[in-house]
């Protein structure tokens, strides 16, 4: 479960990143930082592909079922609460 949560975490934060990136290039009034920030925004989002694949090709994610997803979801939450439950 723990490679689970910490992938997952790191999508979430991957996208994040992605949403930012995306933000501070519209807003940047410098060629040159306009160029790092698109490269920036490449890696970011080659990482999250590294990210999804990793997730898929261990069951940890179902981008394209949402009905897995619900179900996998569910029980992640179901983990966390009964692991909060214990402290």
């Amino acid at each position: 479960m723990t490679d689970q949560v910490n992938a997952t975490d790191f999508l979430i934060s991957t996208k994040a990143g992605i949403r930012n990136l995306a933000f501070a290039l519209t807003e940047t009034a410098t060629p040159e930082l306009r160029a790092t920030l698109r490269e920036e925004l490449r890696n970011a989002v080659e990482t999250h592909e590294q990210i999804s694949n990793y997730m898929i090709s261990r069951g940890m994610y179902h981008p394209n079922d949402l009905g897995e997803q619900l179900k996998l979801d569910l029980q992640i939450t179901d983990t966390a609460l009964n692991l909060a439950d214990k402290q």
